[in-house]
């Protein structure tokens, strides 16, 4: 097992925790990335090097997720084979916690099913928690529900644990900064890999003073591929719900109206998904997906129609029976596309393998 620790404009809390691991764990393998500190911080990290810490450095800041990759890189090509654990720098995970995620990596290596599966340090989010923190979790947490259809309780914890099966799919994930973390679990799915959460403290030193994150930047980031899915949802639930208005005016039949409806809407939506939501769209030939996506729009329309066909039944207009009917079948249409239709190759992204930087590497 490896612990991977990227670092940016690092305080006392690093080298600290690093002392911490080594006196549970002596002979641990530790990789530390500096992300670009700069001079001023090359006191701490000759401190890590003494520490027996490998360390990776490159001159300019480019963020958490550029780091992580580049630690993936190291470790991939330096240290093969080996479960990977990755801690903050801050202080806010305890060594208590990096090793019971280390723990759980092994126990799922003897799984029956043999399925990869990532491990992700869950926090709880009780007591003195900042408020940023707290409403940036539960805002994350909602929307990646809605888009996915899948919950995770702590969406952006940094304390994630990876078998060595991952690391060239890791690699190819998109995102240099806050985002990439996000990215790994959208993409998780598709590629066909599980997430296992484990309780772990919730740690916050002086507010959470140290950390680099930027509420409106970084926000932006981290929500673009949630929203990216939702929005592409709503346009076409938009193109269904008017053609379906001017359709029920011009011919009196509701089945004529819904299939009619969702016919020039899922073209919209293909059209949409293919090109801009997911990642792994083009990779596909656009006949075969297109057969998948039109099958799977076939089974939703049956759907769809049988519950619009309950609700008016039961005296629900037409209009509000529809929008009941497209908020039911929102998850399911997007948790079938990322996993069958619109997934790619488990190790590399569409636009070739992963960005590198010149690196320097001292053990």
């Amino acid at each position: 097992m490896v612990i991977l620790i990227p670092a940016y404009e690092p305080d006392g809390q690093l080298p600290a925790l690093i002392r911490s691991i080594r006196n549970v764990r002596p002979r641990a393998s530790i990789v530390v990335v500096d992300d670009g500190s700069g001079p001023a911080f090359r006191d701490v990290f000759d401190d890590v090097r003494s520490l027996g810490c490998h360390l990776v450095s490159y001159a300019r800041n480019r963020g958490k997720g550029f780091a992580l990759r580049a630690g993936f890189g190291f470790i991939a090509d330096k240290l093969p084979g080996r479960d990977v654990v990755c801690a903050d720098s801050d202080g806010q995970h305890t060594v208590a916690d990096i090793l019971r995620v280390a723990d759980r990596l092994r126990e799922n290596r003897v799984l029956p099913w043999g399925q990869a599966t990532m491990v992700l340090g869950s926090r709880s989010f009780a007591g003195n928690v900042p408020a940023r923190s707290r409403l940036g979790n539960a805002a994350t947490g909602l929307l990646f529900t809605l888009a996915t259809g899948e919950r995770i309780p702590d969406t952006q914890t940094g304390l994630r644990g990876y078998p060595a099966d991952l690391l060239p799919w890791l690699r190819s994930v998109r995102g240099d900064r806050y985002e990439f973390e996000l990215n790994l679990l959208l993409e998780a799915k598709t590629n066909g890999y599980a997430i296992d959460p484990v309780d772990i403290a919730t740690v916050y030193l002086d507010h959470n003073s140290g950390s680099h994150f930027r509420p409106l930047a970084d926000s932006a980031r981290i929500y673009a591929p949630l929203l990216k899915f939702l929005a592409s949802s709503f346009t076409a639930f938009l193109v269904d719900t008017l053609v379906f208005v001017l359709l029920t005016v011009a011919i009196d039949s509701l089945l004529l109206a819904v299939v009619g409806a969702r016919a020039v809407s899922s073209a919209v939506n293909f059209l949409v998904n293919r090109h801009l939501v997911f990642a792994h769209g083009r990779e596909q030939p656009a006949h075969a997906t297109g057969i998948r996506y039109f099958a799977l729009v076939a089974v939703l329309l049956a759907a769809n129609f049988g519950f619009v066909w309950a609700l008016q039944a039961m005296a629900v207009p037409a209009l509000p029976a529809k929008l009941l009917a497209e908020i039911a079948l929102l998850a399911i249409s997007f948790a079938v596309q990322q996993r069958f239709l619109f997934t790619g190759g488990a190790t590399m992204h569409a636009t070739g393998g992963p960005r590198r930087t010149r690196t320097h590497i001292r053990a």
